[in-house]
This record gives C-alpha cells, structure tokens and sequence, in this order.
C-alpha cells in the first residue's frame, strides 16, 4: 500500500536503509508492516517517505511541527523520571489510519508547509539541555516514520545526558524496530485495541505486529515502555475487551507494566462518537487489577486516586498525582515504597521534578548557534 502523492525532484531529502528493490521495478519500504512499494516519485502511505532517485528518502529530516516542553506524565510516562519536563515535537503524517486520530492535524498531514520549525540534532539536544529537559519526546506523530532523524537526535541526546521517548503505536517491522528502539531510553505504545476487525477496520493495520513490537520490548529491549489504551465508546470498550487485553499483558509482559486508558474525545472521522464515560474507564481499570496489572491508570480526565501510583505490596500511596501535577512522593532513594522497602517498577531519580502542569511553546529559531553553549 502507497499513497498518491508524488515528490518533488527538488525536495530535500535524507537517505535511508530499509528498503528494497522488486522485480518489477519498484522499490518496497521495509520500515512498517506496510511495506508499500512505489515507483519514482510516488510517497509511501506515511507521507514522509517515499521513492526518489531510485532510492527510499525521508522528506522530514531536521524538520518539526512544532516543539513544546511538556510534563512527562503527559506522553502518558508516569513511571519514567516523574516530574520533568520533556522537549516534545513531531513532523507530519503517519504510517496509519486512524479514523479517531486525535493529532490528526499533524499526523494526517499532506503539506510540508505543516513542518514550520526545525533543527539539527545538536541543537534539539542542546535547546531540551538549556530548557532544563531531562528528556526529549518524539510524539504528536509516529517517529518509526522519521527514524532516521529520531536516532540521530537521541544519539546527540545521549552525549550530553538527556533521555530519549518514543510515543509511538509500535507498527514497525522486525529490523527497523530493533535499531529504533536501541536508542529509545524509554516509550508510550498506544495499543489501541484487542481485537484484529478493530485494527483493520478502524487504523488499516494489524494487531499481531504490534504484539510483537510488545514482545520484542520485554525480551529483546532495554527501553522502559507503558502501554495505553484510548477507550472509544461502542468500538473498544467491552469488559470483555479489557479482560482479555489486561490478562494478556499480564501473561505476556509481566504485571509490572503500566497500563493507562485514556478518554476518548469525538475527533477527526469519528465526530459521532461521544465522549468516553468516567466509568467505563473505571471498569477498565478494575479489571486490569483483578487480573494483576500492578499499575492502572486512568487517563484524560482528572481523578486523583485513579491517577496516582500505589505500593502493589502494601498499597501505601507511592505517587499522588492530579492529572499532569504531583501531589506527594513516596519512594525513597531507590525507587521503593518508603513504608515497606518493596521496588516500584520505573526509572526513578531520587526525588521527583517539579516541572508540574506547564505547557512551554519553543521556537527553535529564538535559538542561535551561541545561546545554547
């Protein structure tokens, strides 16, 4: 599958590695499950890549829709550096099809124009430096579509001590993805449902890749990862769904992965849809303890106690938290429960940010070469 927009001969482009050439004479990008395969000129599905010179390029490289330093707990991350601010930015478009895409008017995107602001590497890790980051986020759009440029700024990132997240919905094949995540300190995947007529009908992909990706992060990855769940009302919201997602997580992945479902608002091609209930989310949540998940969350809406991070020994509280803000802190130099000495699942420093609920817009051109020595 491709999409039908052509490249510009003259677009600036950066090259890439995985792909092939056919029989037939067309080239086939092996990023994604995807594998789309184009003749001259033709872009893949994604948008940003796609077939120019007799070779697959990246349109995107070094180019963003926008950067903003955000919270961390906002990606949703509530187990990774709690607390502190991350430089987040994506480019434009996507390698799926969300027909309730809520970044829909990035990641659906078919105008480089989309991609107002931008920067080398060194300078997205040296501005996130400056700004106080201990992170910077790849998030808005999918970043296995712009790997390239992802890797070359969490390798930047890494010399200078910042970490590095992917938000990402885990569609990308077997090789890409063990390069990609080797440089990923840490990841949100949105795994949007379980069941496979919900992928296909509703994102054109399939659940099974996405499995494996999860797979893949706990046997093969060193990159902390959380999964949400963005619960549609009358699409993915059965307790039956729950069930079996939260028992899977559990059998699959260990009972130490986060698991946060978040509200659904009506957006992009499903405006019919209301918003998602408080207590369905409730329900999901429930369910996802009773079946062992040690740490359930809800998310999108504003609920302390459902919000905030538990001992699954001793229940004491570990992380309270309101929505993006903490409220107390609970763990000791180590990241384990003060009241019992039992370890919580994350990478903690030893003691939280205070960046809180701040939303911080960033030009990177208010950023020369000079001010971010």
């Amino acid at each position: 599958m491709s999409g039908d927009e052509q490249i510009d001969e003259n677009t600036e482009s950066w090259p890439t590695q995985y792909w092939h050439a056919l029989n037939d004479g067309r080239i086939q990008c092996d990023v994604c499950p995807r594998e789309c395969k184009m003749n001259e000129g033709q872009r893949g599905l994604c948008f940003v890549r796609g077939r120019l010179h007799d070779q697959v390029v990246l349109t995107t490289y070094g180019r963003s829709s926008g950067f903003c330093v955000d919270p961390i707990e906002k990606k949703p991350l509530n187990h990774f550096l709690p607390g502190t601010p991350t430089l987040s930015f994506g480019t434009a478009g996507c390698n799926l099809a969300c027909k309730f895409c809520q970044n829909w008017d990035i990641s659906k995107s078919r105008e480089i124009d989309t991609l107002a602001d931008g920067a080398k590497p060194e300078q997205v890790a040296a501005v996130a430096q400056k700004l106080g980051c201990r992170s910077v986020a790849f998030t808005y759009n999918d970043p296995v579509i712009f790997m390239e440029y992802a890797i070359d700024i969490a390798q930047a990132c890494k010399e200078i001590g910042i970490a590095t997240v992917a938000v990402t919905a885990g569609y990308i094949s077997s090789e890409p993805r063990a390069e990609f995540f080797r440089h990923m300190d840490a990841a949100n995947v949105d795994l949007k449902a379980f069941t496979e007529d919900f992928y296909w009908n509703i994102t054109k992909s399939h659940l099974k890749d996405v499995l494996e990706t999860l797979i893949f992060l706990r046997d093969e990855a060193s990159t902390w990862f959380e999964l949400t769940n963005l619960v549609i009302p009358g699409e993915n919201d059965s307790e039956g769904e729950f069930d079996e997602m939260s028992a899977w997580v559990v059998e699959h992945l260990g009972p130490e992965v986060p698991l946060h479902f978040s509200a659904f608002h009506p957006d992009y091609r499903m405006m019919d849809k209301p918003n998602t209930p408080h207590e369905t989310l409730n329900l999901a949540r429930r369910t996802a303890l009773k079946n062992g998940v040690r740490h359930a969350y809800v998310g999108n809406v504003s609920d302390r106690g459902r919000g905030s991070t538990y001992c699954h020994n001793c229940s004491a509280l570990l992380i309270g938290r309101d929505r993006y803000t903490l409220s107390f802190w609970g763990l000791n130099d180590v990241g384990a429960c003060r009241q019992c000495g039992t370890p919580c699942a994350g990478v903690f420093d030893s003691a939280p940010g205070g960046w809180g609920a701040k939303r911080l817009p960033v030009r990177m051109r208010d950023f020369t070469a000079e001010a971010v020595v």
